[in-house]
């Protein structure tokens, strides 16, 4: 299984930090925020991940050469010129997913210890185009669910706005996204944006007539570290889901046993 990381974003929420680095090499517990991810990843058996770079983003590149990209093999996806956002980006690494396989997508400045086989194989049984890990929380921009997890629609309690993909839709529920999706490759045919757009303006598009769920499994754990008042709970948090960081040495072989 290949996989993203978001890493392009400006990281305005983390100033003044992000004034001298990207959002991906803030330091939690120790250790920048993208090692953690990476250890994560590696630990779960992929070994070909694709990393957006942006703002800083010869750091983010020197940083993981530095550490001979631990093990795995990592490409980047140059978005100096123009950020993407999220649904631009992914299209501009369409490439880099070959091999007609779900992939992974996970932002930068996410933690949790969602379990991403258990995730596939909700994906797979579903036949989903796109899978989606949300759960309840407060927050400002909500997708709506019908009563099988399948995407219905979209909501911003700040201004009100709606949209609703599927208007038939019954028993519905609104739920936080986490930052974390499955997608198959066969999406990237069927985007019809082009330059920067979001991600979620195609699932909205996409959700009249393809299967995109979301997946709400319990009793786990997550935080947004791209907000600066989040970071010490941040420290606590990567110390209990990932204890000790990778070694500027690991390997494959190693961080599987």
């Amino acid at each position: 299984m290949k996989a993203m990381i978001f890493a392009a974003g400006l990281g305005t929420r983390l100033l003044p930090l992000t004034n001298k680095i990207p959002k991906a090499l803030v330091t939690i517990n120790g250790k920048p925020a993208i090692e953690w991810l990476l250890m994560r990843l590696i630990k779960t058996g992929i070994t070909q991940i694709i990393i957006n770079v942006h703002h800083f983003a010869d750091k983010v590149i020197d940083f993981i050469n530095q550490n001979h990209s631990f093990g795995i093999d990592i490409s980047f996806s140059d978005e100096r010129e123009m950020l993407l956002d999220t649904g631009g980006g992914l299209k501009k690494a369409a490439w880099f997913f070959d091999d007609n396989q779900p992939f992974l997508v996970h932002n930068a400045d996410i933690l949790s210890n969602i379990n991403i086989t258990e995730m596939l194989a909700f994906h797979k049984q579903n036949k989903a185009l796109a899978t989606l890990f949300i759960q309840k929380r407060i927050t400002s921009r909500y997708l709506i669910f019908d009563e099988e997890k399948q995407l219905t629609g979209w909501k911003n309690t700040k201004t009100s706005e709606v949209i609703l993909a599927r208007k038939n839709a019954t028993n519905t529920e609104d739920f936080a996204f986490n930052g974390i999706q499955i997608i198959e490759p066969g999406i990237f045919t069927l985007m019809q944006q082009e330059g920067k757009f979001s991600i979620i303006e195609t699932y909205l598009q996409l959700a009249k007539s393809h299967r995109i769920f979301g997946y709400d499994p319990k009793n786990i754990s997550w935080m947004d570290i791209g907000k600066a008042e989040n970071l010490p709970q941040a420290n606590l948090l990567a110390h209990h889901l990932y204890g000790q960081s990778l070694p500027n040495n690991a390997s494959i072989s190693s961080m599987k046993q």
